[in-house]
This record gives C-alpha cells, sequence and structure tokens, in this order.
C-alpha cells in the first residue's frame, strides 16, 4: 500500500485498486539523477504531492470500498459530510464532481504533444465552494498535462488552458458533463486556437472574488444584469449599419472596445471607440468620467472572449443613461471564426507568450522608434519594468529594446553593473498616461469609420 498525507488528507490506497509502484531514479532519467517516479493508471508522477492528489481524487471511493471489505473502519469511507481527500471538502456534493477522465487509452507521447491548441472559456454560475472546484482544477488539469490559467470565484469560473489536442479534447468533455456547469456550458463556449502547452511557462489556478478583475463587488454588479448578447453574425451587421451611419455624420451609436490599450492598440473594429487605459479594472472610472458621452446612445461593446462585456456591460446599464447596450457573444475570438477579412483588422492580443493570433494580413500599429509599420510585442528588456513594446528588427538589431528613452537609459545602466538586480517599478510612460482618460469623442471616431 502507498500511505499518502498533507493537505488531501490521510489514507492508504491499496494496491489492488491503485496499482502504484516506484521506479528507480535511473529508469526515469537516464543521464542519472536522485529521487524516485511514481506510476498510476499509466501515468508518471515525478513528486510525490502528484501521485497523492491523483489517488485522493481518483481512488477515494475504491480505497473506502476496499478498506471496509479488509475489515478497517478507521480506513473506511468518510461519514456524509466528512471530508474523504480534497482539502476537507466532500467528494459526494451534489454541486461539484471532482473525478478525473481515464487516459489508459492515450499514450504519453500523444497526451504531451506539442502540437496542440490553446482553449479559452469562461461560465458564470453560483460555485458553493470555490476552493474544492479550485482543487479539483488544478488536479484536472494536471492529469491532463495541461498549462495555462485558471480563475475560480463564487461567481463562476474563468480559463485559458493549452494542451495536446487529445487533451483538450478530454478537458473540454470533462467539463461539459460536469453538474455545476451542464445546463449552462456548451461546446460553442470554448475558443480555440493554434498553441498547446508550451504557450504558457506553468499552470496557476486560484481562487478570486471575481473571474475577471474589474475591481467592483459581484455583488454590487453582477453578470446577471448584462447586456443583450449579439451573434457574431448579428454583431456584424450591426457594425456595417454603424460605419454607414457614421459615414455620414451621425452618431447615435458607440461601438466601445472593453480591452486594454495594448490591445486594441495592434487590432480593433474600424471606428471604435478604444479607452486609452492599462487595466480592466480602470473600466469603471472611465466610463464614470465619460458618462455623458454614453447619454442616450446604443452601445455596441466587445472584448477578447466576451468575458469583459459581461461585468462591463453591467456596470454601463447600472449608470441608466444608455438606450441600448449590446454585446458580442464569444468576443473577437468568435467573430474572426466568423468573418476573418471582417470589420477587425489587425492581430488578436492573446494572454499568454504567443502574444497575438493573426486572422488577416493588416498591420495597423507601428515600431515605437522608426515608426514603420509592426505589431509584433516584446518585453521591455529594461529589469525594471517588462512593459510590451513595439519594436521592430532593425531598431532591435541597434539596441531600442525598450518601451521609452527613460527605460532605455536605466537599462544601460543595470547592464554596466556587476549585479542586475531587478526593481520592478511604474514605467516613466505609463505615469504620464492618464490613469483614466476623458474623451473628447465625435470626430476622431468619425474619421477612423471613414
Amino acid at each position: 500500500a502507498l500511505v499518502t498525507s498533507g493537505a488531501f488528507g490521510t489514507f492508504q490506497a491499496f494496491s489492488l485498486f491503485v496499482k502504484a509502484k516506484e521506479v528507480p531514479a535511473t529508469a526515469r532519467c537516464p543521464a542519472g539523477g536522485e529521487g524516485v517516479r511514481w506510476r498510476c493508471c499509466r501515468q508518471a508522477f515525478e513528486e510525490l504531492s502528484g501521485i497523492h492528489r491523483h489517488v485522493a481524487l481518483q481512488h477515494a471511493r475504491d480505497i473506502g470500498q476496499q478498506a471496509a471489505a479488509e475489515g478497517n473502519p478507521s480506513s473506511g469511507p468518510a461519514p456524509a459530510g466528512k471530508a474523504d481527500g480534497l482539502n476537507g471538502h466532500s467528494l459526494s456534493s451534489p454541486e461539484i464532481s471532482c473525478m478525473l477522465p481515464d487516459i489508459s487509452h492515450v499514450s504519453y507521447a500523444e497526451l504531451t504533444s506539442k502540437v496542440g491548441e490553446v482553449l479559452l472559456y469562461y461560465c458564470y454560475c453560483e460555485v458553493k465552494d470555490p476552493e474544492k472546484l479550485c482543487a479539483w482544477q488544478k488536479a484536472l488539469c494536471q492529469h491532463l498535462h495541461l498549462t495555462g490559467k485558471v480563475r475560480v470565484a463564487s461567481e463562476g469560473i474563468n480559463g485559458t488552458v493549452g494542451g495536446s489536442k487529445v487533451a483538450t479534447n478530454l478537458y473540454i468533455e470533462v467539463m461539459l458533463s460536469q453538474p455545476l456547469f451542464r445546463d449552462i456550458l456548451c461546446q460553442e463556449d470554448f475558443k480555440s486556437s493554434a498553441g498547446g502547452a508550451h504557450c504558457f511557462p506553468d499552470l496557476r489556478v486560484g481562487v478570486f472574488k471575481e473571474i475577471v478583475p474589474m475591481g467592483i463587488d459581484p455583488k454590487i454588479v453582477s453578470y446577471k444584469e448584462t447586456g443583450i448578447h449579439l451573434s457574431p453574425q448579428e454583431f456584424h451587421r450591426e457594425v456595417e449599419q454603424y460605419l454607414s451611419q457614421a459615414s455620414k455624420g451621425q452618431n447615435d451609436t458607440i461601438l466601445l472596445d472593453c480591452r486594454n490599450f495594448y490591445e486594441s492598440k495592434i487590432g480593433h473594429f474600424q471606428g471604435c471607440l478604444a479607452p486609452d487605459i492599462r487595466k480592466f479594472s480602470y473600466f469603471p472610472s472611465y466610463i464614470d468620467e465619460n458618462l455623458e458621452l454614453f447619454k442616450d446612445k446604443r452601445v455596441l461593446m466587445y472584448c477578447t472572449g466576451g468575458i469583459r462585456c459581461e461585468r462591463g456591460s453591467a456596470y454601463l446599464r447600472s449608470k441608466a443613461v444608455c438606450r441600448e447596450v449590446y454585446q458580442l457573444k464569444g468576443g473577437i475570438h468568435k467573430y474572426l471564426e466568423e468573418f476573418p477579412d471582417g470589420f477587425y483588422r489587425g492581430k488578436l492580443f492573446v494572454f499568454d507568450d504567443r502574444y497575438t493570433i493573426c486572422s488577416n494580413e493588416d498591420i495597423i500599429s507601428a515600431c515605437r522608434y522608426c515608426g514603420i509599420l509592426w505589431d509584433q510585442y516584446k518585453l521591455c528588456s529594461s529589469q525594471h519594468c517588462r512593459q510590451l513594446v513595439l519594436t521592430c528588427p532593425s531598431c532591435r538589431n541597434k539596441g531600442l529594446t525598450a518601451c521609452c528613452p527613460v527605460c532605455q537609459e536605466k537599462e544601460l545602466k543595470v547592464t554596466s553593473r556587476a549585479s542586475r538586480q531587478a526593481l520592478k517599478e511604474e514605467c516613466e510612460c505609463t505615469r504620464r498616461r492618464p490613469r483614466v482618460p476623458i474623451e473628447h469623442v465625435s470626430q476622431r471616431m468619425l474619421d477612423t469609420a471613414k
């Protein structure tokens, strides 16, 4: 028997069910090394914590049944409502099913293939036990060798994960069969793009107050008060009509980009109003400061995958100044699947190591230094900053790799020292940008539309 303990409880995993075994380090790594590798259900685990988690989630019931058959009441099934192996939460809860998919029919190579995809999804729903959902999500992603970021809250779940095609298909299948999401989440809610586990440095799963950080308590502004959802086809027709009216000098509609400035800078809908804000948590203040702008207007909102519009439109509606508030269902991601050469021009910014997804050939942004057309982001080279910067290969070869002259100067000073201590601080170009811009709208929007 393998004895597991720690955060996932203490119990015995009998070999009849677990079939876990210890493999010498030399078998694990031909180059040598210390330690052991654990195997169970045709999976390999580098650390004991991994096998502990697997056993707790996958074999808890088997262990309890085996213990009862052996006449060992101390290791038998937990009483109703008591902890049975998942951070003190009951696995028998009807709200969240914590079982993991069977991968015995999948080879390790198929499961860990670098050729795969990145999934983007969210689901607003009432989660009674976010900690339990978080623990299950972490175990599920590790089970399928997925990397990425998953945010869990009492208001739902928001995730972007990468892995092999086999792994992402299994992930979707499990999510759709999860009782908590079964009647809310559907196949089309998962947005996919070419990528894989290599698109993220690691896996981060956590519990937060909001599944998208707007900075407003979900109890005050709820996703239940969201705007009217438009399909990509409906949104396309609305934008077409808006651009036609704008070209004639009519402006009863605002096409609003809910993303940050560095996202809209490299790609956006024609004729949009793109706030020059650095974080989505600034969006409520932006609305408050520019409330007169939205008075009696029809507002068409969009973002990357739709999630920011859920809370953003709810906040705008709570101000009771707009005539109507609409939002693009599935975000730009879904729109580009239907209209790759539509009214959205440029790249789509994504929050992983790829930075962008390409759907058309347009380049709408420029190099920070020489001004030629360029839309490939790199991190600012200054160790104290690390913001995103658009600098073309020619300028990079000249050493122009920082986001602004101040950062460039600091980088030169840092590299001249023996010790390169990274001290993160606010960049000069960020300090000079107004936190919440005041819009003087119409002409800029009309010019863009034309």
